[in-house]
């Protein structure tokens, strides 16, 4: 069972017109900083050189104020920070929800746990997790709160961070230009397994978009065989059904403590993109949560074998 690893996710490879705001705004900062480290590197080694002690004994000669020196290191700092405060200014208003951006937006509320990710289609009546579906070319407007502590939204590829917060949402847009899995995180420590609340987001043409929406918001398959049946009553009557739903089933949590896993075998990964969806890793995760995700809280409920591959067929819709 290999582990899931994010190696893409990167501000250099922007994939929306807000990213590439802010990746506008970090090439001018880069190269203007670059242009001051060259210019005091060249500058000390020139003096190290040009003064230098050549053995001629006693003390250099003392001089004290240079009034051009003095107006030059104050006017042309002050000058480089006027600029870049104005450039910041500018990206913020441009990365931000405004009337224009977000008056054809797809909405999504983004609430976030320890230590998941739970996506809301208020349009599609969609409950999905850790995945977030998006047309191409459309604008998203994310509504983001939290269920517990402080997290941080972020995707670098497609946006701006953006702090997830008990009882105070926040709201941010992000786009895709072009099809694809764009990866991100929770970017604020939020607890043991911070760095493993990952974050996919995958763009679809608007056909394909639509299609999957539709397909989400039917209940889950009814059993097709014996063995999904028991799955799916051992799912009701143990205490999965606490903590998870699953549309169709009859289990419908009482608060939302886990994700909803109607339609898991759609998703890719599982316990927020560590491992990859697959029958046997999911039958590892439900035998051993901790064993996956150290500090999780899904608990170990002590299956049997037989329960085990029933809970399985019924959550993959396997034969």
């Amino acid at each position: 069972m290999d582990r899931l690893y994010s190696t893409v996710a990167s501000v250099l490879s922007p994939a929306s017109p807000y990213a590439r705001d802010i990746g506008h705004l970090f090439w001018i900062t880069f190269w203007i900083s670059m242009v001051i480290l060259l210019f005091v590197s060249a500058f000390v080694i020139f003096n190290l050189v040009r003064f230098r002690d050549r053995g001629e004994g006693g003390l250099p000669p003392q001089t004290h104020g240079n009034t051009v020196v003095e107006v030059t290191w104050t006017v042309v700092p002050l000058v480089i920070l006027i600029v870049l405060f104005v450039l910041t200014v500018q990206t913020m208003a441009a990365v931000s929800p405004s009337t224009k951006t977000t008056a054809n937006a797809l909405n999504v509320d983004v609430v976030a746990h320890q230590w998941w990710w739970e996506f809301r289609y208020p349009d599609g009546d969609v409950v999905t997790a850790n995945e977030l579906h998006i047309p191409v070319g459309r604008t998203i407007h994310l509504t983001l709160t939290s269920a517990d502590v402080i997290h941080d939204f972020w995707v670098p590829e497609l946006g701006r961070k953006m702090d997830a917060v008990p009882g105070h949402p926040n709201t941010m847009i992000i786009q895709a230009d072009r099809p694809g899995t764009y990866l991100g995180t929770c970017a604020e420590y939020c607890g043991t397994d911070h760095a493993w609340m990952r974050i996919r987001v995958v763009a679809q043409t608007p056909d394909a978009y639509q299609a999957w929406l539709t397909a989400q918001a039917q209940p889950h398959a009814q059993p097709a065989n014996a063995k999904q049946a028991i799955g799916r009553g051992l799912f009701v009557g143990l205490t999965c059904s606490s903590c998870h739903t699953i549309k169709g089933s009859g289990a419908t949590a009482s608060k939302d403590v886990g994700p909803d896993l109607t339609h898991l075998a759609d998703r890719d990964t599982l316990a927020a993109g560590v491992i990859a969806n697959t029958p046997e890793n999911l039958r590892q995760w439900l035998a051993d949560p901790n064993s996956i995700k150290p500090g999780s809280y899904m608990p170990d409920l002590h299956l049997s074998s037989q329960q085990l591959d029933a809970l399985v067929a019924y959550l993959e819709e396997q034969p």
